[in-house]
């Protein structure tokens, strides 16, 4: 199956994703990642963040968690996707059996706080132009499968809660590992 983590950069999505990749690995399942910022840093980094791009960059993410999702290994995708429409062609392309979203929510002012990789930071200093939050929308998920709130729950509590979650729903999909 494919997780599909959505929200603004500082949410969370990333940090949630290696630590469940570490307890499902721990497990003996099959498992990946892919996050935003390290296809934007090698298979993505000939896109910008202009709309066409965007799409591109969504596009490939999707194309290569159907790939590892038909391999039976079990995807972790921790990508911003801001648009509704962006996040529907990767449901569409995974197929609706084998994706979930995962909204992973903070508010703005928090995770300008975070600012963990001084990305708004740079926005703000005009180095990164259509930065999600700042000068191009976030569009909120309308039912996310699963909402995560960062800014109420411990990171222990979120990750538990994914965790148990993603449990749950493999097993009803595939056989535990021995």
């Amino acid at each position: 199956m494919v997780f599909w983590m959505t929200g603004l950069s500082g949410a969370g999505k990333s940090t949630l994703s290696e630590a469940v990749y570490a307890l499902l690995s721990q497990k003996g399942y099959a498992v990946a990642v892919i996050d935003g910022d390290r296809l934007r840093s090698g298979l993505c980094s000939d896109l910008g963040f202009q709309e066409a791009d965007r799409a591109e960059n969504n596009r490939r993410a999707a194309e290569m968690a159907k790939m590892l999702v038909e391999q039976q290994i079990i995807v972790l995708v921790a990508l911003i996707s801001p648009r509704k429409i962006h996040r529907e062609m990767a449901r569409s392309l995974i197929g609706t059996a084998f994706f979930r979203e995962v909204f992973v929510d903070a508010p703005f002012d928090l995770c300008l706080r975070r600012d963990v990789k001084g990305l708004y930071q740079r926005a703000l200093e005009g180095e990164i132009q259509g930065f999600t939050g700042l000068d191009s929308p976030y569009e909120v998920p309308d039912a996310p499968d699963l909402h995560i709130r960062t800014d109420n729950w411990s990171l222990k509590y979120s990750i538990e809660v994914l965790h148990e979650w993603i449990i749950t729903l493999i097993k009803s999909k595939i056989h535990e590992p021995d």
